[in-house]
């Protein structure tokens, strides 16, 4: 069967550990209901350790063989995947040029931004009550997305983007709700495959989730949420792996 027009490798890439991933973390230890973060979510910049993920991850992009490296890079808008994707690319050396498409973008909360699960429930009871009935994948927040409305976003960019990366490798550097739609969408997965998945594995910054051209212009699954370009921090060598959510657990 005649390759389908578009990339022969789709590498999909969570943005290092953010600040705000760290305030998230704290918010949940201290019973916040709100996460202490003075910029909107768009502007979270990468923390220290995820500026050494990213540069981690450019390390071993450039110790790949030439056949196997990335030959085009595009980006969510955001700032902690942009910075995520422009520190990898210069640390590989590689002559490579980001682009950025807002399809990539974290999934939007909308009055739930910035709301740890425990102020979800607490100021709104009846969307918690509400989610629970529907589920983590059709549950849409006020004035926010699904996981069902981000897969439009996922099903848009693969469409016009195999047609204009032909037989190129394409590396994706986006957040972690959206590499979970990816799944969906590439493998063809039921709402509760996925949500099975996501139940058993968090998706860890900077991971590598890989997919290979296959017959009738599908992909197939080469690797989950890879962490190998990372190292134990006690070595002081590389960067820690760490695996922060970016998703109030009600939303």
């Amino acid at each position: 069967m005649a390759r389908a027009p578009g990339p022969t490798a789709l590498w999909v890439v969570r943005h290092g550990e953010s600040v705000g991933n760290l305030a998230d973390a704290h918010a949940h230890e201290t019973g916040s209901g709100r996460l202490e973060l003075d910029v909107r979510d768009p502007d979270v910049p990468l923390s220290d350790t995820g500026e050494r993920q990213a540069d981690a991850l450019g390390a071993w992009l450039a110790g790949l063989p030439a056949d196997e490296r990335p030959t085009t890079v595009l980006s969510s808008p955001f700032s902690r995947a942009a910075e995520t994707a422009r520190r990898a690319v210069a640390a590989s050396g590689l002559d490579l040029t980001v682009r950025y498409d807002e399809r990539l973008r974290e999934r939007d909360f909308g009055v739930f931004d910035g709301m740890t699960g425990q102020g979800i429930r607490e100021e709104h009871p009846d969307e918690a009550g509400r989610r629970e009935l529907l589920g983590k994948f059709y549950y849409r927040p006020p004035g926010g997305e699904s996981w069902a409305d981000v897969a439009l976003r996922v099903r848009s960019l693969l469409a016009t983007e195999a047609l204009r990366h032909d037989g190129e490798r394409l590396l994706c550097v986006s957040h972690q709700a959206v590499i979970m739609v990816f799944r969906y969408v590439l493998e063809e997965l039921s709402e509760q495959q996925l949500l099975d998945i996501d139940r058993a594995e968090q998706v860890a910054n900077t991971s590598v989730t890989r997919y290979e051209s296959a017959d009738g212009g599908l992909f197939r699954l080469a690797g989950f949420n890879g962490v190998d370009h990372l190292d134990d921090a006690d070595r002081g060598e590389g960067a820690p792996v760490t695996e922060e959510t970016d998703v109030p657990s009600p939303a």
